[in-house]
């Protein structure tokens, strides 16, 4: 059987596109449809209730594109809005959380860092997730500014590394030994976090493991697109011109969502 409906994937913003590479990475073949909802970036920031709306929102424009299934490319939306949006809708969804459980079976030193929004570390399944780690000490620290800057393409700025320094120094400080990224805009500052963190520092994201999960869960319901043509789609709900500039070789459009 051949599904050519869309894998449709969404984030407060350009970050999720970090989780999309990892999807197109490994299911080349599948369509995909991308919403960016800058707009509205960033959502640690903002409440529970405004967060399951816009999560609702997003899914919802996404199934007018005929998704055969969503990704939540955004740890805030997952860890706060992904047990209604399956409660609500018939379609599967896979969501994104901090990548906790490998970086506290790794760890040697048994103290780990976890940078990630408000919303994120904040939230009851976050707090669910660190209690099943309780002999390892986790340091959670809120990046604040960060996904701002990162939205307006402020990577390898002064600005950035100054904030980045403001974070890492109290984990360093605790000797980390694994730096968990708990948001899907955190991918982009890898190089930069590689300049400040020593060398024995392992960098943990969830990208790959969000993948393969999209594919054990497509193979699994019989949703594959066996064909061998594929087209990759990006919707923004603001200026295209910074998207662009993460996703440069494929269609990037404007949208009112």
């Amino acid at each position: 059987m051949i599904n050519t409906n869309p894998i449709g994937v969404f984030d407060s913003g350009i970050g999720g596109t970090s989780i999309w590479r990892e999807i197109h990475n490994i299911l080349p073949n599948e369509n995909t449809v991308y919403l960016a909802d800058s707009k509205n970036a960033p959502y640690g920031e903002k409440s529970v209730d405004e967060i399951i709306a816009l999560s609702i929102k997003n899914t919802e424009k996404l199934l007018d594109f005929n998704s055969k299934i969503i990704v939540v490319a955004c740890n805030t939306a997952t860890t706060n809005a992904i047990k209604i949006l399956r409660e609500k809708y018939d379609v599967p969804f896979i969501g994104i959380e901090p990548a906790i459980k490998p970086a506290a079976l790794q760890s040697v030193s048994k103290v780990i860092g976890v940078l990630a929004t408000k919303g994120t570390l904040t939230s009851a399944l976050f707090h669910e997730t660190t209690l099943k780690f309780h002999e390892v000490k986790i340091v959670e620290q809120i990046g604040y500014g960060l996904v701002p800057l990162i939205e307006n393409g402020d990577i390898e700025t002064d600005q950035m590394r100054e904030l980045l320094k403001k974070y890492l120094e109290p984990m360093m400080a605790q000797n980390i030994d694994h730096l968990v990224l708990g948001c899907s805009h955190y991918p982009y500052l890898i190089n930069e976090l590689k300049k400040i963190l020593p060398a024995d520092v392992k960098i943990i994201d969830s990208g790959f493991a969000v993948a393969k999960q999209t594919a054990h869960v497509l193979e699994k319901f019989n949703l594959l697109n066996k064909s061998k043509r594929s087209k990759q789609v990006f919707y923004t709900n603001i200026n295209s011109n910074i998207l662009k500039t993460f996703v440069p070789s494929f269609e990037v459009q404007q949208l009112d969502f």
